[in-house]
């Protein structure tokens, strides 16, 4: 089946918006946040195609799962990509501050252009940019709200009641 396909999973966040290609899972974008995601005309409603990917986010949320095991098929500039791959190598449980990313990715110095990429990894939670924080170890922007963010980091840490 060719284009692209588009499936909706209920979370303690509200509702996730993912969609898939052929290769793998190409976006996830939390529905509830400012930067709700509108489904497009020509994608394709498949829920069944992310039994997989509902399964292990129930997990995670569960607090059953800290890596997850999902094709993805992320389009992005390569240093994008490369963001993107740093970012999932952050442990579960754990932050990095974005100047630590960008040294990571061999970018000494570019906090704000890893910032630019973390803001459009286009699979949150899975690549988990909600991971990343200020210098100063406060929370920053979230496509999903600050809330959101706080929230997951409170999960990965044992401080939600699961």
């Amino acid at each position: 089946m060719n284009g692209v396909r588009y499936g909706e999973i209920a979370s303690p966040l509200g509702m996730l918006l993912v969609t898939r290609s052929d290769r793998g899972l190409s976006g996830l974008f939390l529905q509830s946040g400012p930067h709700a995601r509108a489904v497009r005309p020509h994608w394709i409603r498949a829920d069944q195609d992310f039994a997989q990917t509902a399964d292990q986010l129930a997990r995670y949320f569960a607090g059953e799962r800290v890596v997850f095991a999902v094709d993805l098929d992320l389009e992005g500039t390569m240093f994008q990509c490369t963001v993107w791959s740093a970012l999932c190598t952050i442990p579960y449980g754990t932050t990095q501050t974005y100047g630590d990313l960008a040294e990571r990715v061999g970018k000494p110095g570019a906090a704000r252009a890893v910032g630019a990429a973390n803001a459009r990894n286009p699979v949150s939670i899975i690549v988990p940019c909600h991971r990343v924080v200020g210098g100063d170890g406060s929370l920053t922007g979230y496509a999903g709200g600050l809330a959101a963010k706080r929230y997951l980091l409170d999960l990965e840490s044992g401080q939600v009641g699961i």
